[in-house]
């Protein structure tokens, strides 16, 4: 079956799924010239290992929209306007609370101890800002959104002919009647987080002993209810050599995709700059990837690898607002441009794209010049 990435009068993209793999495929009379143009972009795809395959629906990966679909063409224009350097926030992730059960000591929320939470009226106003925008995945996040009343009002809010909505959460409470709500809702994607494939590594990362069962049974209820399930985990010289464990944990639990970020010293682990990942780290990495690939098991999808060849994603596809409503660049840089209780999100988006940090090569916060100007002053 074709699935259609892209297509006009002169040019079609389309994906054909064999043997377990994507394969892409053009056509049109515009192919031989069109296609170097946007091999870049076709190059995420073509060979990769899609997260789930359905009946007339091909879902690539639990961060991007379903293809065929309306916002993964908004999605497949966004990459054009891009081409031609007018960047789009594809993703935009609202922490809609601080509230939060856990206490992470890696949590990259500041310390406030005010416990802020945005307003229902507010958040709709940024969906609605980022829909605007050309934004195509809607991420509610905390502290933790499932302690937030009205979390499923606000899933219902997002335009699903414009964008899908997806959620970060530890799982706590997250009945199988909870999950089914969600659903109903119209959630896409969840992300339950782990730090550790074991009960006693994971409950002392997080702060608070039951989290990592409560982690379990959130993936359990949520693949019961028929979302899409994402496990993120952050990887840190803590947890490194068990890659294979947390690659057995996503087998057994039946996800469709395990995703890797790596930590970078902020928030609450801003002191702990040596606690990041070492050259030998980033290899037993990318041994573990390659091994996975060829693997039957979920999709693999590593933030680390895909950002060698796209770069940074900061302020360039992504973008970031807190409970107190400072809008940054990502989650992990502290460094507000803006607040959205007196900026609009189109304006403080061009302040972050004049300036020409945003563009870089890597992780910004693994820069030891940009930490030294921006962040250790």
């Amino acid at each position: 079956m074709k699935y259609h990435l892209y297509k006009n009068f002169f040019f079609k993209v389309y994906a054909i799924v064999e043997d377990g793999r994507v394969r892409i495929k053009t056509s049109g009379i515009a192919s031989s010239l069109m296609k170097p143009m946007v091999s870049g972009m076709l190059d995420i795809f073509d060979g990769e290992k899609p997260a789930k395959v359905e009946d007339g629906r091909l879902i690539f990966s639990t961060w991007m929209p379903p293809i065929p679909s309306t916002p993964f063409s908004r999605s497949v224009a966004n990459q054009i306007k891009g081409l031609r350097g007018n960047m789009v926030p594809e993703q935009v992730t609202i922490s809609i609370t601080e509230e939060c059960p856990n206490n992470c000591i890696h949590c990259a929320l500041p310390d406030t101890k005010n416990k802020d939470r945005l307003s229902p009226e507010l958040v709709k106003d940024v969906i609605d800002q980022s829909l605007d925008m050309g934004t195509t995945l809607i991420i509610f996040d905390g502290g933790e959104p499932l302690v937030y009343e009205g979390l499923e009002d606000l899933i219902r809010y997002v335009d699903t002919n414009r964008a899908v909505s997806a959620m970060f959460t530890s799982g706590v409470g997250l009945t199988p009647e909870r999950a089914r709500s969600l659903k109903d809702a119209g959630l896409y994607m969840v992300s339950v987080s782990f730090d550790s494939a074991n009960e006693e590594g994971h409950d002392f990362m997080r702060g608070r002993a039951g989290v990592y069962k409560d982690a379990i049974n959130a993936v359990k209820n949520l693949v019961d209810a028929g979302l899409l399930v994402n496990i993120y985990v952050v990887i840190s010289p803590r947890n490194i050599d068990e890659l294979d464990d947390f690659y057995t944990l996503a087998c057994e639990m039946g996800v469709h995709e395990l995703s890797f970020y790596e930590i970078v010293p902020t928030g609450r682990w801003i002191d702990h700059e040596n606690e990041i990942l070492s050259s030998d780290d980033h290899r037993k990495l990318d041994d573990f990837v390659a091994r996975a690939d060829v693997m039957d098991g979920p999709r693999v999808f590593s933030i680390p690898h895909v950002m060698k060849t796209t770069g940074c994603f900061a302020g360039r596809k992504w973008l970031h607002v807190t409970p107190q409503g400072d809008v940054l660049p990502c989650a992990c840089i502290p460094i507000p441009f803006g607040n959205i209780h007196k900026d609009t999100l189109k304006s403080v988006w061009k302040k972050i794209r004049k300036d020409p940090v945003y563009n870089a090569d890597s992780c910004l916060m693994r820069d030891t010049e940009f930490r030294t100007l921006h962040i250790d002053m």
